[in-house]
């Protein structure tokens, strides 16, 4: 187990989100499943309270605790993507069965975890030495919900 790693608190249904965020992010697995020795306040013993997993070698954990989580929006997990195709892919994964968009690449799951699916260019273009080109880019993120790189890339040209 890693010496920091951030905990996520989940109602009762912890595997299926865990199960579902390995499945999506290159890099990551299950690492420990732990049952509990006892009852506890949202089950009895031997439910699974908590999974230490790795998300694109980041670690975390995911516990049950019994009651609803609220993560507002202070903390998200971000995800760096290659290219569109990998952008499109997440946000749908993410978004389904409930989940929904916010802005500027930030969306919620159906867990109410928020998450920023992020092209790889982002971040060149708001730092591209022509301050033109890095606010003609912030711009145009600004009006989006779901990043398209090509239409980064048309605004960062001009």
């Amino acid at each position: 187990m890693a010496k920091v790693s951030t905990c996520l608190w989940f109602e009762r249904d912890m595997e299926a989100a865990v199960h579902l965020y390995v499945s999506l992010v290159p890099g990551s697995s299950i690492e420990h499943i732990q049952h509990s020795p006892g009852p506890w306040p949202g089950g009895e013993a031997g439910d699974v309270i908590l999974m230490v997993f790795t998300l694109g070698g980041q670690s975390f954990q995911a516990l049950n605790g019994g009651t609803p989580a609220d993560y507002g929006t202070a903390a998200s997990i971000s995800v760096s993507c290659a290219d569109q195709a990998e952008v499109d892919r997440l946000w749908s994964a993410l978004t389904a069965d409930g989940g929904a968009e916010i802005m500027c690449g930030w969306l919620r799951d159906r867990w109410g975890v928020p998450w920023q699916i992020v092209p790889e260019i982002l971040p060149r273009l708001l730092a591209d030495p022509d301050p033109a080109v890095a606010s003609r880019a912030f711009a145009a993120m600004q009006e989006m919900v779901k990043l398209d790189i090509a239409a980064l890339e048309r605004a960062a040209a001009g």
